[in-house]
C-alpha cells in the first residue's frame, strides 16, 4: 500500500476523495472521519463539493522503519502542517468540513508528538484520530519497549480522553478496556479490515462496559470498499461466531453504532445522529421492496442483516439532497470514475507497482454493447 499511496499527488487525493464520497453517499453515509491521507487540502475540497460532512486528519508520522522518503518528517513539520490545515479549512463549507489532529500508530509517533498533539487538540477544541492496539505485532512491540500495552502507554502520556477516537482496538486487555471507560475514549470498530489479519475486537465486552462504539471501513485499501451497510452486517456476524453466542452484539446496538453513537464518536451527537427537533437534517430513504429485505417482519434486524446498499434510494445531509433515486446530485459520477481510473493507472506506474496475472480476465469497453 505505501508505495502506491506515497506516490499520490494533492490532485490525486482530491479525485480519490471524490470517488470515495460517491460510494459513501450511495451506501448511506452522511458524516465520517478520515485520517488516512497526506493531503488534507485535497480531501477538504472534495468533501465540500460532495455535500457530505467530515472530520479530516492528516496521517501523521515522525518515526518508524520503512517510511517512504516523502513521508519522513520531523515532529515540528508534522505539527506545523496540521495547524496550517486546521486554520485554513476547519469549519468551512458551512461547518461541514472540520479538521482534526492525527496520530498514525504507536510505531510511527514519538512520545513527544503524542503529548503535543493532545495539547494542540485541546487548544483548538477538536478531536484526535489514532489507530490503537491494531495488531498483535503492536502489542508485542509495546510490551518489549515499555512493558505495557499501547493504551497504558497513552494513559501515561495523558493522551486518553473523550476527544480521542481510537480505531480498531483489537488487542485490548480488561485493564485497557477499563481505562477506555474511565477516560470516555471513543472507539471505531472496523470489522472487514480486522478480518483480513488483525483479529477479533472485544466488542461484546466494550458494549457491556458502556464504551462509545462506532463502525468504520478503515478505507478501501484495507477492506476493498467503503460500504457501511456491509460493515453493519459483518458486525452482526463475526462476534456471534467467535463467541459462539447468537445473542451478543444485537441489531439495535449495531444500528446505534452506525447512527447515534457514531455521531457521539465524532463529538457531534448534539448536532446529528438522530432525527430530532433542533438537529441537522441528515437522513436517508430506504426502500425495502425487493428480494433481499422483503418481507420486513423485524425492522431493526432487516436494516442491519438484510439491507443492501441498493435499498438506499435517497440521501440528505444538512438539509440538502445529495442523492435521489440512486442518482448523485452533487457530483458527476461518470467523470469522477473515469478520471479516477486514469489516475490510479498513472500512480501504479509511478510507484513501480505491477500486479501479477492470477486469473484470465477479458476487459470489455463500457461503450460496446454485448447484446
Amino acid at each position: 500500500m505505501w508505495p502506491f499511496v506515497s506516490s499520490m499527488t494533492e490532485e490525486d487525493s482530491y479525485i480519490s476523495t471524490l470517488a470515495t464520497c460517491l460510494e459513501m453517499i450511495k451506501t448511506g453515509v452522511t458524516s465520517f472521519a478520515e485520517p488516512g491521507g497526506q493531503f488534507v487540502s485535497g480531501m477538504c475540497r472534495a468533501v465540500a463539493k460532495s455535500g457530505l460532512r467530515a472530520k479530516l486528519a492528516k496521517s501523521v508520522m515522525d518515526c518508524g522503519e520503512g517510511l517512504p522518503p516523502v513521508w519522513q518528517r520531523t515532529m515540528e513539520e508534522e505539527l506545523e502542517q496540521q495547524v496550517l490545515d486546521l486554520e485554513k479549512y476547519h469549519n468551512t463549507a458551512d461547518g461541514r468540513v472540520q479538521v482534526w489532529f492525527g496520530l498514525r500508530t504507536i510505531f510511527n509517533n514519538t512520545d513527544e508528538l503524542c503529548v503535543k498533539t493532545k495539547e494542540l487538540a485541546d487548544k483548538y477544541g477538536v478531536g484526535i484520530h489514532m489507530h490503537v492496539a491494531e495488531a498483535k505485532e503492536e502489542k508485542e512491540y509495546t510490551y518489549a519497549r515499555w512493558g505495557e500495552g499501547t493504551v497504558q502507554h497513552l494513559e501515561a502520556l495523558g493522551v486518553l480522553s473523550p476527544n480521542l477516537l481510537a480505531v480498531h482496538t483489537v488487542w485490548l486487555t480488561d485493564e485497557e478496556i477499563a481505562l477506555f471507560k474511565k477516560r470516555d475514549v471513543k472507539v471505531s470498530h472496523n470489522p472487514a479490515s480486522a478480518m483480513r489479519v488483525l483479529g477479533f475486537a472485544r466488542i461484546p465486552k466494550m458494549l457491556s462496559e458502556g464504551i462509545c462504539l462506532s463502525i468504520g471501513t478503515d478505507g478501501a485499501s484495507s477492506s476493498n470498499h467503503m460500504d457501511m451497510v456491509d460493515e453493519m452486517w459483518l458486525t452482526s456476524l463475526i462476534h456471534k461466531g467467535w463467541r459462539l453466542d447468537p445473542t451478543v452484539v444485537p441489531s439495535q446496538d449495531i444500528l446505534r453504532m452506525a447512527t447515534r453513537w457514531g455521531a457521539r464518536a465524532l463529538l457531534d451527537d448534539k448536532l446529528y445522529g438522530s432525527l430530532e427537533p433542533g438537529k441537522k437534517a441528515d437522513l436517508i430513504v430506504i426502500d425495502p421492496h425487493g428480494p433481499s429485505m422483503m418481507p420486513v417482519n423485524d425492522k431493526i434486524a432487516a436494516l442491519v442483516t438484510a439491507m443492501h446498499s441498493e435499498n438506499i434510494t435517497c440521501s440528505m445531509c444538512d438539509g440538502k439532497w445529495l442523492m435521489k433515486g440512486r442518482k448523485i446530485l452533487t457530483l458527476d459520477e461518470d467523470a469522477i470514475l473515469e478520471e479516477g481510473a486514469a489516475r490510479a493507472a498513472a500512480i501504479y506506474k509511478r510507484a513501480g507497482v505491477e500486479l501479477p496475472a492470477r486469473f484470465p480476465v477479458v476487459r470489455i469497453d463500457r461503450e460496446k454493447k454485448l447484446f
